[in-house]
């Protein structure tokens, strides 16, 4: 088994101290920090993902997932940073105003980091100008949202009114999730996707960036 399938493996083990050796030794080997990334860190969370999905395995082999691949990510993000080579994209993400849960949001940013993207989380009772805000500010290419209370998601369609009036709309894709969301009310918001969990979030913010 190469290194990168070896980093893999151990990332959906779970295995931090294992995925952060074998990192290193892979960049000492003169592995192209790239191609760590790709095929060693994302392509084990896409598997703990597609596994997350089907419900093979559960939230806390999730979390040991994410912190095994934070520890590769540890040695393989500066070398990244210093090539200049651009991730998938940005994301900002944040539970909506009113709405102080954050387990599902906090899941969703962690599957988006496993994918290759940059995750700008907010938290939680985000109010509507502070998802635009910070889209424009960090350059993000989607926003997305959560609610797990029925009233809290007009503040959605406050964030699609807010983009719209600033001329954002063409850059700045939208997409929503959470329990009492549903498919029928992004598209009456004007939401340009609906992620019904967090593997499904990573699908979605996929096929927005192209």
């Amino acid at each position: 088994m190469d290194i990168l399938a070896q980093i893999a493996e151990h990332l959906e083990l779970g295995n931090d101290e294992r995925v952060r050796d074998l990192t290193r030794e892979a960049i000492d080997a003169g592995v192209p920090p790239a191609r760590i990334l790709d095929r060693g860190l994302i392509g084990g969370m896409n598997v703990v993902g597609e596994k997350f999905r089907v419900r093979d395995i559960f939230l806390p082999d999730v979390l040991l997932a994410a912190k095994a691949m934070y520890a590769g990510m540890d040695l393989v993000k500066p070398l990244l940073l210093k090539a200049n080579i651009p991730t998938r994209g940005t994301v900002v993400i944040g539970s909506v105003h009113g709405d102080l849960h954050d387990i599902g949001k906090n899941l969703v940013g962690i599957m988006l980091k496993g994918a290759g993207f940059e995750v700008v989380d907010l938290g939680a009772d985000v109010h509507a100008p502070a998802f635009v805000d910070a889209a424009v500010a960090n350059g993000a290419s989607i926003i997305g949202m959560s609610a797990l209370l029925t009233t809290t998601m007009p503040v959605m369609k406050d964030v699609v009114d807010l983009v719209t009036s600033r001329g954002l709309r063409s850059s700045v894709k939208i997409m929503v999730g959470g329990a009492p969301v549903s498919a029928d009310f992004a598209r009456e918001i004007g939401a340009d996707a609906y992620a019904f969990d967090a593997a499904s979030a990573v699908d979605r913010a996929r096929a927005l960036v192209g």
